[in-house]
């Protein structure tokens, strides 16, 4: 049985995280199919989007411990192959990428989820950076990440006391952008919003993940440079084009993501 299912429609590749009876837990298998999946993405021009949810009662619950302690690998080995190239693929991607929280999301499962542009979580879910509980530290760039969304004391507070932080708190704390009410209403929600952001000017929000992921490294001059480039690139582009066309006649522009 695949670590991961795939579908691609709506100009989107539906990704379903596939081993349910551990939580969809991470195997080595599973980590290389999901960089195969990036890879996929990032190189198909139909795709315009990524939806990445689970299958069963749980969205992620991290590593799989058993699979780790058989590998006889060090920690760093393990990251360096296997989570932070797909960390990298996930934000680098010029293309935006949906979380569908079906349920808990721990560890490395949280840290996958906030690699993520957009998330949306059914009211069961619940996210926690369980690393201390086993004597670690958080990573998969969830230390570069969970205080950019929550801050710095609260992230302090959520990988120093393993809190489980429900959908309604999550959407609070904006670690969720929007809270369904059940499994069902999940999947009606991530439909629209993949067509949503498919239909969208593709390389323009390309350029937005690497504008805001970048946001804090640099000084005023920095981002005001990076803008002006950008916008350059995109006023020659074909959804600019359109989107002025549109704006003028009056009607809904048609992006074609070039």
């Amino acid at each position: 049985m695949s670590t991961i299912l795939k579908e691609i429609k709506f100009n989107t590749l539906f990704i379903t995280l596939n081993r349910p009876d551990v939580m969809n837990a991470f195997n080595t298998e599973m980590l290389m199919e999901l960089q195969q999946a990036m890879d996929e993405a990032a190189d198909n021009d139909e795709i315009r989007c990524v939806v990445i949810t689970g299958n069963g009662k749980g969205f992620c619950a991290g590593q799989d411990l058993k699979d780790f302690e058989k590998e006889n690998k060090s920690f760093k080995q393990a990251l360096e192959a296997k989570y932070n190239p797909l960390i990298k693929q996930m934000m680098g991607l010029p293309k935006p990428i949906i979380c569908g929280l079906n349920g808990v999301a721990a560890g490395a499962g949280l840290s996958l989820a906030l690699a993520c542009d957009f998330r949306i979580a059914v009211e069961s879910a619940s996210l926690i950076e369980v690393f201390i509980n086993i004597g670690l530290v958080p990573d998969s760039a969830s230390t570069y990440n969970l205080p950019r969304i929550v801050g710095l004391s609260k992230a302090f507070q959520m990988c120093s006391f393993a809190e489980k932080v429900t959908a309604v708190q999550a959407k609070e704390l904006g670690l969720v952008n929007v809270v369904v009410s059940n499994s069902e209403v999940l999947n009606i929600a991530l439909e629209k919003y993949a067509k949503k952001f498919a239909s969208a000017p593709t390389k323009a929000i390309g350029m937005i993940k690497t504008l805001l992921n970048t946001s804090f490294e640099g000084t005023l001059d920095t981002a005001l440079n990076n803008e002006a480039e950008m916008q350059d690139i995109l006023g020659i582009s074909d959804d600019y084009k359109e989107g002025v066309n549109a704006f003028l006649e009056k009607r809904k522009p048609k992006f074609t993501g070039k």
